[in-house]
């Protein structure tokens, strides 16, 4: 066996055979090829042995055996030296052929703005002759310079009619995405660079609807397409998507007739869908083509049952070119052109459907930044948590969603339909049989005769930051969930049978434990575990853990988020979460509907709980951008819960309920987070909503004076608004209710509704006598007497009850007649004083 030299000169190699011994000594050690091969596998195993291990793996191999310890320690660090220096040779590599792809998109851009600038002028130059010397009426010799031929439809019933169409869509959607067939803008707030994922434009001034992105892509052009065509597995607001014919075409490409339906983003617009020609194709440079385009308005594609919940919308030549890199990877070129038929929608939700950076967002940005997920996962750059592979967490993130939309939209054939209210539209519930509760596909699988009852409601909000209120949502589960119900819905995944809340009462500690799993290439999107840790308080059960596991998907929280849609979607699971684990999806979903010019994010922080707390006057730290206080946007909110057959009008009732607390909740949290402290507008458009508020402001005030002999508000004299505000934002807690048999409340200020825990919506749902015990009711009937005699009374303190459930304790309260314009007594006013929860 060769011996170790000692060297005065030479140089390392790269396979190792090589290394210095030490600086001081200037001494090279070689080493045979079985030397490196044993150090080269205990490398693989441990990148940085200690002592002990490079001692141990001396005494176990012969053939190191006469090696110095030191020459062992030097060989591992300049095996790691060199691991870095070709990590780094590669990201190096990388980040060249990036900027280089990303140097070829600029100078194209920079071309097409130099052609669309030669146009521009061509333009004005010819606007200047004709208004120089105008034509004739009869002249039309130059009508083709100033207008755009329109394609007249072509004969879809036979391929020869169809390929014609297709050519016209390939040519009009390369004018679009190289040419200057689009006036395009740089979308606001996407800056391209090394750092950045592509180029986005939007259009201006345009029919309906258009955004453009291109990037480059570490992925084979047939990879791409293939998943690019499969709308429904990256873009999320898509339904479904059917191929109803495919025949060939020239040059190897693909003809097909498509039909696609996009979920409602609210529950307050109907969906949409579409009847499209698809044309796949390979250029001559190599480059491979998806273009589509409406075959008609609304006159084409099935006629079936299942399209009468839809809005015919209308998609001009859009798709995807993908140019093979050199180097490998893609130039991936994105379009998408939409006329979504916004009159169908309510005027305050037209911005949604006439925002082409709405479209750039949801569509043509997100295609583009799952490519690059997909690149990325396929590279081996992303390692996610419990050891799961990337399709199934991304199979997760989907059904979430799609559960989420499928429980918004409500599509009759999916089984759904919505049953009567309580005459009050303010939240509607819908059933679905079709849904049965199923644990997995495993042998001990279980099905149960009954279904899904699902609540929701939808409700605009004025200047409140969409990501803050999710993200305090999300961090601040106490504020409004209620750990009953989601137990609830954790006991559809157990074999026993569920039972309604509140017949096995339980504790949420107020520690929730989120355990992240994966999120996107730019965090717009985050997939995570939540345990909140509770305990039963049931004497047969003692005081049992009852921990509750959510998989909950985050969409926006990121401070930097430009995103068209925020949302905290989430679904019990159980503890094993197997790979098959039924989901069944809630949660919240806020859409701006003014989208923010500059892209800046509020310097704001989540330190909001104190702002929640009773009297609290503290406000949101950080700076309030201007957008923020003019922002408004749409909440919907969507619970569902799994029911048996013989429970369904009372998980019905319960579920309307709930959703009427959380609504209550989120108008709270929403007033405190709001910059501008908008809480008092908003409190006054809440209130303003019942018949007569001013007025009745009014009565409670005068009543107050006129039995105690003091004023109840300083400057009770004002009226109308400035009177209705004060009273919204007394300190303490004033509640109406009704002068009958049995009383109902009819109004609270604000601190009313926060000691009730409900909201104006739903506070008719709770008598007077149910936020008293029974001590309560006894001392409140003893005084009735005296009540009706004087005009007033004072209640000792004492204990009550929220709407919740909850304790509240109050110092004292007082009670006093509210007489109406003709003396008669209209209701019952009290005022309830430094109250707080137990």
């Amino acid at each position: 066996m060769a011996a170790a030299v000692a060297m005065r000169s030479g140089s390392g190699s790269d396979g190792g055979g090589y290394d210095k011994a030490g600086m001081d000594s200037g001494k090279y050690v070689r080493y045979t090829p079985e030397q490196v091969e044993a150090l080269e596998r205990v490398y693989a195993e441990c990148p940085k042995p200690s002592s002990s291990r490079r001692q141990q793996l001396l005494r176990e191999c012969p053939i190191l055996a006469n090696i110095e310890p030191k020459q062992i320690k030097v060989w591992f660090q300049n095996r790691r030296c060199r691991d870095k220096q070709r990590k780094e040779a590669s990201r190096l590599q990388a980040v060249n052929r990036k900027l280089t792809a990303m140097n070829k998109l600029l100078m194209e851009e920079n071309e097409r703005l130099q052609k669309q600038v030669s146009q521009l002028v061509h333009e004005n130059a010819y606007m200047k002759q004709q208004l120089q010397n105008p034509p004739l009426a009869n002249d039309t010799s130059c009508e083709s310079n100033v207008t755009t031929p329109q394609n007249p439809l072509r004969d879809a019933s036979n391929p020869s009619g169809l390929l014609t169409i297709a050519e016209e869509t390939l040519t009009e959607f390369l004018s679009k995405a190289t040419g200057t067939a689009v006036d395009w803008v740089p979308m606001p707030g996407m800056k391209p660079g090394p750092d950045s994922f592509g180029i986005v434009a939007v259009s201006h001034g345009c029919r309906g609807v258009a955004a453009r992105a291109c990037g480059l892509v570490n992925l084979e052009p047939t990879k791409i397409v293939e998943i690019l065509k499969d709308r429904p597995s990256w873009f999320r607001d898509c339904r479904s998507l059917e191929v109803f014919t495919m025949f060939p075409a020239g040059n190897g490409g693909t003809i097909e007739l498509v039909y696609m339906q996009m979920y409602a983003p609210t529950t307050l617009v109907p969906a949409r869908d579409f009847w499209t020609l698809r044309y796949t194709t390979t250029m001559e440079d190599g480059s491979l083509v998806v273009c589509e385009r409406s075959l008609s308005g609304s006159g084409g594609g099935p006629s079936t049952a299942s399209a009468q919940q839809f809005v015919r919308a209308e998609m001009l030549p859009s798709g995807y070119l993908v140019r093979p890199c050199e180097g490998g990877g893609s130039i991936v070129h994105i379009v998408d052109h939409l006329d979504l038929e916004a009159w169908s929608v309510p005027e305050v939700l037209r911005p949604l459907y006439e925002s082409s950076r709405v479209v750039a967002q949801k569509m043509t940005t997100a295609a583009l930044r799952h490519i690059r997920q997909i690149a990325q996962e396929t590279s081996g750059e992303v390692v996610y948590a419990l050891g799961r592979q990337p399709a199934v967490l991304r199979t997760f993130s989907q059904r979430l969603s799609r559960g989420f939309n499928d429980a918004i939209s409500g599509f009759n054939d999916d089984g759904w339909s919505v049953m009567g209210g309580d005459g009050i539209e303010d939240v509607i519930i819908a059933c679905n049989a079709k849904k049965v509760r199923n644990t997995s596909t495993s042998a001990n699988a279980f099905v149960t005769p009954g279904g899904v009852i699902c609540a929701k409601a939808s409700m605009l909000l004025q200047s409140v930051p969409p990501a803050v209120l999710v993200r305090f949502l999300r961090e601040h589960r106490s504020e409004w969930a209620d750990y009953n119900f989601d137990a609830y819905s954790a006991s559809s995944l157990k074999t026993s049978s569920c039972s309604l809340p509140g017949l096995r009462p339980m504790r949420f500690s107020g520690s929730q434990i989120i355990m992240p799993l994966a999120h996107t290439v730019e965090n717009e999107e985050i997939l995570e575990v939540v345990r909140l840790e509770g305990q039963t308080l049931t004497h047969d059960d003692g005081l049992m853990s009852r921990d509750i596991h959510l998989l909950q998907l985050c969409t926006g929280i990121d401070e930097k988020s430009m995103g068209s849609c925020f949302q905290l979607v989430f679904a019990p699971i159980d503890e094993l979460f197997p790979d098959d684990a039924p989901l069944i999806s809630s949660g919240f979903r806020v859409i701006p509907l003014d989208m923010k010019t500059d892209g800046t994010p509020a310097g704001r922080t989540l330190d909001l709980a104190s702002s929640l707390e009773v009297g609290s006057t503290a406000q949101p730290t950080g700076d309030a951008s201007l957008d923020d206080c003019n922002l408004r946007s749409v909440l919907t909110i969507a619970f569902q819960f799994p029911y048996e057959m013989h429970l369904q009008d009372s998980v019905a009732t319960m579920a309307r309920q709930y959703v009427r607390s959380i609504v209550s909740s989120v108008q709270r949290v929403s007033m405190a987070i709001s910059p501008s402290r908008s809480g008092l507008n908003a409190g006054q458009k809440i209130i303003s909503g019942f018949p007569e508020a001013t007025t009745l402001a009014r009565w409670i005030c005068q009543s107050y004076q006129l039995h105690l002999g003091v004023e109840l508000l300083r400057q009770a004299d004002d009226a109308g608004e400035s009177l209705l505000k004060m009273l919204w934002d007394y300190e303490d807690a004033i509640l109406c209710c009704s002068f009958k048999e049995k009383p109902v409340f009819t109004f609270a200020n604000e601190m009313g509704l926060n000691m009730l825990e409900t909201s104006l919506v739903a506070l008719q749902d709770l008598s007077l006598d149910k936020i008293f015990d029974e001590a309560g009711r006894k001392a409140l009937y003893n005084e009735i007497p005296k009540l009706m005699e004087q005009g007033y009374v004072y209640l000792p303190g004492g204990v009550c009850l929220s709407g919740m459930g909850r304790h509240v304790s109050f110092e004292q309260a007082v009670a006093w007649k509210v007489l109406g314009e003709d003396n008669n007594v209209h209701c019952l006013a009290f005022c309830f004083v430094n109250w707080s929860f137990v």
